[in-house]
């Protein structure tokens, strides 16, 4: 188990097609769902679908502006927000331009 990570190593790790990267998960040691990375977010709508997870899943806002969604919830986001996503909410994130995506640091904890 090796406690840390790269940037560098993040960024080779990831998904083909994705331009998020997690930064810390069960590799790193981080126990009962603890996990955190980075997404980017450069759409302008909200997705139809968009999901809700078992655990909470709190939000940093690094880049950008936009909009999130927590169930019936919208919120405008801009750098230096904060945000979580309960446990069973419904969540999504949609910026105000295109070209300019929101980045956000993400972490899940258990509950």
């Amino acid at each position: 188990m090796k406690p840390y990570t790269t940037l560098e190593e993040a960024l080779a790790s990831r998904k083909p097609g994705k331009k998020g990267y997690t930064l810390l998960d069960g590799e790193n040691g981080c126990t009962n769902g603890c996990r955190c990375g980075v997404s980017v977010y450069d759409n302008t709508e909200f997705p139809p679908d968009y999901g809700a997870h078992e655990d909470q899943e709190g939000f940093y806002v690094l880049e950008g502006e936009g909009t999130a969604r927590l169930g019936d919830l919208e919120i405008d986001i801009k750098p230096g927000d904060a945000f979580v996503a309960l446990a069973g909410v419904k969540h999504t994130i949609k910026c105000k331009m295109a070209d300019r995506p929101v980045k956000v640091l993400w972490f899940h904890s258990a509950v």
